[in-house]
């Protein structure tokens, strides 16, 4: 039996967290810097522990004014105080929730960023195992930084997206483009079935990208997260595919 994890975007200053965090399997926690603040992040934490939810951190640029969805260059030694800074208070709260940190998930401009940019791919990679080397990468599948954190020892987590296009060089649509997203539902369910059923997923150029779906992410500050959620739930298990943490 096939089987697949479903991740979300929260604590970031959505009302729909807690109906997420009931449908996924895996939460990625914003750490503050682009949304959010600790509040949330505690209660995300403690929700997760009461839906057994795997729990991810979700850190980005330091970018509020941006939702860190824009490119920052930032020195190696800015960058890694900015990354050990979120981790440290994510970590403290999962410690003091008694739950286990279990992978991490860059968010917007450095998720996209690192799936290309070897340099910043690696200092990712080596800043996380410093961290804790028991903790996993979660990022866009067949990229460059999931690549450089499996040559660092990192175990890897590969996500595809139920609610964005895609590029024939399987990247991202960048969000400034008209058809960035994808609103309707049974396009989003058609997209995530072949992705976990056939392995691949057709661009927005019409070509067919063979892709690796450990993961699919929903995103949490999507108008339609929760109908998404459901109806994609639905169709895996109509499908016999297990959703569970990979």
């Amino acid at each position: 039996m096939k089987h697949v994890d479903l991740n979300i975007d929260i604590a970031e200053g959505c009302s729909n967290d807690q109906q997420l965090l009931q449908l996924a399997t895996s939460a990625n926690i914003s750490c503050g810097l682009h949304a959010g603040d600790f509040n949330e992040m505690r209660k995300a934490i403690q929700w997760g522990k009461r839906y057994q939810t795997r729990i991810g951190a979700h850190p980005s640029f330091p970018d509020r004014e941006n939702f860190g969805r824009s490119i920052m260059q930032l020195s190696d030694e800015e960058l890694k105080a900015c990354l050990l800074y979120q981790l440290g208070a994510i970590k403290a709260l999962c410690d003091a929730e008694n739950i286990t940190l279990a992978y991490v998930k860059p968010h917007g401009a450095l998720y996209n960023q690192a799936a290309k940019d070897l340099h910043l791919a690696t200092l990712l990679a080596q800043t996380i195992k410093q961290f804790d080397p028991t903790l996993k990468l979660m990022g866009l599948s067949g990229s460059l930084m999931l690549t450089v954190a499996t040559q660092h020892g990192l175990g890897t987590i590969s996500e595809v997206f139920a609610d964005r296009h895609y590029l024939s060089d399987g990247s991202l649509v960048p969000r400034s483009h008209p058809q960035a997203l994808i609103e309707n539902e049974s396009q989003a369910i058609q997209q995530v079935l072949q992705m976990v059923l056939h392995g691949s997923v057709t661009s927005l150029e019409g070509k067919t990208i063979a892709i690796q779906a450990d993961s699919i992410c929903l995103h949490g500050d999507g108008i339609h997260a929760i109908s998404f959620a459901e109806k994609i739930r639905e169709a895996l298990t109509a499908h016999q595919v297990s959703i569970m943490p990979s």
